[in-house]
């Protein structure tokens, strides 16, 4: 029987999405269900089994038709020997052999890579980088990852773990982050963090829906939540511009959702921030494939396997 299908899962700090595509990468079936249902290490790999068999059942196929799963993962990963080193929002992963694990309980072809740079590739492939040899994209949600494009390709550093600008260190003094670290960006425009901000500036709890209305209808106090984190972003995009001469920066994420005001105040403190030479080009894009960009990469790393 032909292979014709392929599962993609995405983990996020917030969500798991799991997804069936067929080969041209058009999403047929998917649900989400939330990360923090799954208490411990076990428990989640348990649910993704579960979740991959039950969306393999609700559409009459069987394993001999799935061409092979691909995940994208918030964290470092060794992509190679399918290995997740840690990740910072999800406690109890250290230097666990996932692919190895979920071939022998699925008995099908598994790859994966970090979240961003599948995110990447898929914006690289067929989104907002499409035409633009050297990109840096962003995922802003729970966690901050990147991905980066140099000359075509996917440059994923010694130990494949190049690109987590989440971790890009902007203030020495700054809040202790989930990493362990002090001062980096993530400790200032993850999500959770926007939302400890709206907070204390609005005296409840808020969504991050609710914040972006708000910023649409004109509210100041919301304005200023997302122009003070599109600064902190910007601050921290203007190093990776001046020491890469980029032409592109796409950013997407659920964070992104809150649209012009978040990047207007990016695009102006990079503007401010960076060298003329680097900063005269670069483009700066909201992903086109949106929160479908992970699943979509991670299907591209199946058919077509590590660049």
């Amino acid at each position: 029987m032909a292979r014709k299908f392929i599962i993609s899962i995405d983990l996020g700090g917030t969500n798991l999405k799991v997804a069936l595509l067929d080969l041209q990468y058009n999403i047929i079936d998917r649900e989400v269900l939330s990360t923090c249902s799954f208490l411990e290490k076990e428990d989640l790999i348990s649910g993704i089994a579960y979740s991959i068999n039950r969306i393999i059942k609700y559409n009459n196929l069987n394993k001999t038709q799935i061409f092979g799963l691909g995940l994208g993962l918030p964290g470092p990963v060794d992509a190679k020997r399918g290995i997740v080193h840690f990740f910072p929002n999800i406690p109890g992963w250290k230097e666990v052999k996932f692919r190895d694990i979920l071939k022998k309980r699925l008995n099908l072809k598994v790859c994966l890579d970090n979240d961003a740079k599948l995110m990447c590739l898929a914006e690289y492939k067929l989104g907002a980088a499409k035409g633009f040899l050297n990109t840096l994209c962003v995922t802003l949600g729970t966690g901050i990852g990147g991905g980066i494009i140099i000359n075509g390709k996917i440059y994923r550093g010694l130990n494949n773990a190049a690109g987590e600008i989440g971790h890009l260190p902007i203030n020495e003094k700054g809040p202790l982050c989930n990493c362990g670290a002090y001062g980096c960006l993530e400790a200032y425009v993850g999500n959770k963090r926007i939302l400890n901000q709206a907070r204390k500036v609005f005296g409840r709890s808020i969504s991050l829906e609710e914040l972006s209305l708000l910023s649409s209808n004109k509210n100041k106090t919301a304005i200023n939540v997302w122009r003070k984190a599109g600064g902190h972003l910007g601050f921290a995009l203007a190093g990776v511009v001046n020491l890469l001469n980029l032409d592109a920066i796409v950013i997407g994420g659920g964070v992104a959702s809150a649209g012009k005001v978040l990047f207007d105040s990016l695009k102006e403190r990079l503007k401010q921030q960076a060298m003329s030479v680097q900063s005269r080009h670069v483009k700066v894009f909201r992903a086109k494939l949106g929160s479908d960009a992970g699943l979509i990469g991670a299907a591209i790393l199946v058919k077509e396997g590590l660049d």
